[in-house]
């Protein structure tokens, strides 16, 4: 979207995109085109005359002349809706991200798809698996996701649990850079969900002919209105092909490619299920099962930023720990190698860490140990350096993914006292720890 006074300057002269318009003092005319998510929100795109898209900078003396009406109407083709009684009923969340985007060939520009009719004009097997209430809670690109939004979704779940006893379950939309991080924080923040939460998103466009959208969204769909699952958790494709998508832990995802289909990948773990377009469920995994929402409490949504998530690497300077304790932080997750080594005892000592990691406990900064191999789980007893590290107050964090970690500490840092957040980082509270790592997993 345009910036706020972008939209109120275009609101007070009633200038709509596809309208000519022309900007002074630059003496450029040509059609307002929408706002493209990926560009700054304080430049105006202008399509010319020629057929080219110009940017400009839209600045306080920047004037906007609208010289006539659009010599066509934006609209998307829309299927019509109605409530089938026999259907479950869910929400769609829309929060950004290529899957809830299309393009319109006529402007150039990129439309969120922001009424029911329209959706279901692009993904018509939708209104044979559910009834649909769409809304958008806001459009940003997933890089740009912070604690706020986590927040902001968290919240309008709750609502939508606590007033609709007949909600079956909820999909969100979301960009794929970042929605493992959103998982593992709606993980922790709802609960004791009653109801699938499900996170989907898209790899590939949907104007593409190998886009996973509309297939990731059905089987997100049949996930949220059908399955017996209590979770968080994200859908998206299980292969390169279009066979199965896989419904993975919200605690236990990572995106592991950067753009095939198959990118999220469970981590010490299986998938809860696999999921078919035609709504075939195979459950291949232990799970939390649906129950009532009676109950269910408003969630714990604070958040404490002030946590960092670091990475030990050979010749890396221990000073970037001296660096967050003097900047005030809460809590620090080292990703360590192996087992949960960070340089303690070379011949180096400017590179060593146990300086730095002392003070940085002694100051009352929860130091939390996980591995940049993924796979595996931590262990501080293995080899004598670990111990050191152990003796010296690291926590070590199992088999979490060091996102995860991240995640659930500054949830815990912003919602119980520094003690009990401590003790509970090594402790299962959302799927994110398992006792034993199987071999397949």
């Amino acid at each position: 979207m345009y910036s706020k006074k972008i939209i109120e300057v275009l609101s007070e002269n009633k200038i709509n995109p596809g309208d000519l318009v022309k900007i002074e003092p630059n003496n450029i005319t040509g059609e307002i085109m929408p706002k493209p998510d990926s560009s700054d929100s304080d430049i105006l795109v202008i399509k010319l005359k020629n057929g080219y898209n110009v940017g400009i900078e839209f600045k306080p003396e920047t004037k906007i002349q609208k010289i006539r009406d659009a010599d066509f109407k934006f609209e998307f083709p829309k299927s019509d809706i109605s409530h089938t009684a026999e259907l479950p009923d869910i929400a769609l969340i829309y929060t950004g991200g290529t899957i809830g985007s299309k393009v319109d060939y006529k402007t150039g520009g990129v439309y969120m798809l922001l009424k029911p009719e329209e959706l279901l004009h692009e993904v018509p097997e939708l209104s044979k698996i559910a009834n649909i209430n769409v809304e958008n809670l806001f459009s940003i690109a997933s890089e740009d996701m912070t604690y706020i939004e986590w927040q902001k979704i968290a919240l309008r779940i709750s609502e939508l649990i606590n007033n609709n006893n007949n909600l079956r379950g909820i999909v969100i939309t979301h960009g794929t850079d970042t929605m493992h991080y959103t998982a593992s924080a709606l993980s922790f923040m709802l609960g004791d969900v009653p109801i699938p939460i499900v996170l989907t998103g898209s790899q590939r466009s949907s104007d593409r002919g190998s886009s996973d959208a509309f297939m990731n969204l059905v089987c997100a769909t049949h996930i949220a209105s059908k399955s017996d699952i209590a979770e968080v958790g994200i859908c998206m494709h299980n292969s390169s092909n279009d066979d199965f998508c896989a419904f993975i832990r919200g605690t236990k995802a990572r995106k592991m490619h950067t753009s095939r289909r198959d990118a999220f990948r469970p981590v010490n773990d299986k998938p809860i299920a696999l999921v078919s377009q035609a709504g075939e469920i195979e459950i291949t995994n232990m799970h939390k099962k649906r129950h009532s929402a009676i109950n269910y409490t408003q969630p714990l949504i604070e958040f404490e930023s002030k946590v960092a998530l670091i990475k030990v690497y050979p010749n890396s300077d221990p000073g970037i720990i001296d660096f967050y304790i003097d900047k005030k932080y809460r809590g620090i997750i080292i990703e360590g190698t192996g087992l949960g080594h960070a340089p303690v005892s070379g011949t180096h000592n400017e590179f060593r860490w146990t300086e730095s990691i002392k003070r940085a406990v002694d100051a009352g900064i929860i130091v939390g140990m996980t591995s940049q191999c993924i796979f595996g789980r931590t262990n501080p007893y293995v080899y004598r350096n670990l111990r050191i590290l152990n003796e010296l107050g690291v926590v070590y964090c199992e088999d979490m993914t060091p996102e995860t970690a991240y995640v659930k500490l500054g949830w815990l840092l912003g919602n119980f006292k520094n003690e009990e957040a401590k003790k509970m980082l090594n402790q299962n509270i959302a799927g994110e720890i398992k006792t034993r790592t199987e071999f397949e997993e």
